[in-house]
């Protein structure tokens, strides 16, 4: 059983940084002859820090092998921290350059592919010219956060991640999380404006669509599950895909010449300029949000951005389309 930690004597008083720092680029290394090399000590030097560090908390901290070294469980706990430590310090000295001129500033961001591809051009656009100064990293997810639970988002890879639906976190897996209420979207059934189905019909029923050409993403995806929903309610088929793809850039090219049909997002096509048929479907709300951690404070430009999201899509949360420009 681990003996209580006096804090004071043990830790407070004889800890440093620089031991944390040595440990955490030990195990991100997962060799202390490279950790040496990298900050530029002996190996002899690096190992003797670890030692002391042991002996200070009173547990082994890293594994040895001769493949290297890997945190024990304690390694484990001691490293989530470290990094929390170090996150929080250089967010501190970031946070003190802002402030010192605060129309500066840096944003990791992520998001879904279409939210990439319609929603987030046109609330960087506004960003940008209110913010010219602040420097804004935008990173494209192939898979739904959930996937990887929210790993990059918790490891401060990224300040915020706008996410979907089904991928956003609940109970206890969002905890530690923020999550940013922003617009609900639908499932519609899309065509082209030149399509022989874009003309202003007030109803088209779905079974008359089915043996049309459509493009359709893969099964395991919100559009394809709520087509399928939709077609089995109707006891119809589902419509057999002429083209199958995840690229929003690919789809609109092949709605715009006329001939193929495809259930998307209402915000995609309304982006796009594309043709929202007039077909009932079940209503499934597929919110939108931002997604932040609760133990990290966020940046001036960081709350900035976010409060730019909050106005350009406030439209659609009261029902009505936000502006494309």
């Amino acid at each position: 059983m681990l003996r209580k930690i006096d804090w004071d004597n043990q830790i407070g008083r004889r800890l440093r940084l620089r031991d944390l720092h040595v440990f955490f680029t030990v195990a991100q290394r997962g060799s202390m002859a490279k950790a040496a090399a990298q900050l530029g000590v002996s190996t002899p030097t690096v190992s003797e820090v670890i030692a002391d560090l042991e002996r200070g908390i009173g547990v082994q901290l890293l594994n040895r092998s001769p493949r290297g070294v890997e945190p024990t469980i304690y390694g484990d706990a001691l490293l989530k921290r470290t990094l929390i430590v170090f996150d929080e310090l250089k967010q501190s000295i970031k946070d003190i350059e802002y402030l010192s001129d605060p129309t500066t500033g840096e944003i990791k961001v992520a998001c879904p592919l279409g939210v990439a591809f319609t929603v987030m051009p046109h609330v960087i656009e506004r960003f940008v010219k209110k913010n010219p100064r602040v420097v804004l990293h935008l990173d494209e997810m192939a898979f739904a956060s959930a996937t990887n639970d929210f790993r990059e988002l918790r490891d401060r890879k990224y300040d915020l991640i706008l996410e979907r639906g089904g991928a956003l976190p609940a109970g206890k897996s969002a905890d530690d999380l923020n999550i940013d209420f922003l617009f609900d979207d639908q499932l519609v059934i899309v065509a082209g404006a030149h399509s022989k189905w874009a003309s202003r019909r007030r109803k088209i029923d779905l079974a008359e669509l089915v043996n049309e050409p459509w493009i359709m993403q893969a099964p395991h995806s919100w559009n394809y599950r709520n087509l399928a929903e939709a077609c089995n309610a109707r006891g119809l088929a589902m419509p057999k895909a002429s083209l199958v793809t995840v690229s929003m850039s690919v789809i609109t090219h092949f709605l715009a010449d006329g001939e193929y049909i495809s259930s998307m997002p209402r915000s995609v096509a309304y982006f796009k300029s594309l043709k929202v048929l007039p077909v009932d479907l079940p209503v499934r709300p597929w919110p939108v949000a931002i997604v932040t951690l609760k133990n990290r404070m966020l940046s001036p430009s960081v709350e900035r951005f976010i409060e730019c999201a909050r106005d350009f899509t406030r439209p659609m949360r009261e029902g009505r389309p936000a502006p494309k420009r």
